[in-house]
């Protein structure tokens, strides 16, 4: 099992930044984690995953150049730089960790392990 609280979400102006973190417990053995967020009403949209093994990293089109994923394995934490922040990034951030070796990492059912979320709201 592996146990995932994120922080880090908040209230901020248009144009701002956030950082947010996931730190992970339990049986972290997890080849990649990664970050999704969902709006009211919408589907759990895949935003960046980080692959801890090769040191990939993985963008939605919608953040790239705006948002980056990073880690640090000795800490078992993952953390998601947001810039340049829009009123349409608000959401729900949730973190995912994944075991298998392969995955499609910007599907939510490659991922086993999920943590409650983080609010993110942007202001216009």
């Amino acid at each position: 099992q592996v146990q995932l609280v994120e922080s880090g979400g908040g209230l901020v102006q248009a144009g701002g930044s956030l950082r947010l973190s996931c730190a992970a417990s339990g049986r972290t053995s997890s080849n990649y984690m990664g970050w999704f967020r969902q709006a009211p009403g919408k589907e759990r949209d895949f935003v960046a995953a980080i692959w801890w093994s090769g040191g990939g990293t993985y963008y939605a089109d919608s953040v790239k150049g705006r948002f980056t994923i990073s880690g640090d394995n000795t800490k078992n934490t993952v953390y998601l730089q947001l810039n340049s922040l829009k009123p349409e990034d608000t959401a729900v951030y949730y973190c995912a960790a994944a075991t298998r070796v392969v995955i499609l990492v910007k599907t939510p059912s490659s991922y086993e392990y999920w943590g409650q979320g983080t609010q993110v709201t942007v202001s216009s």
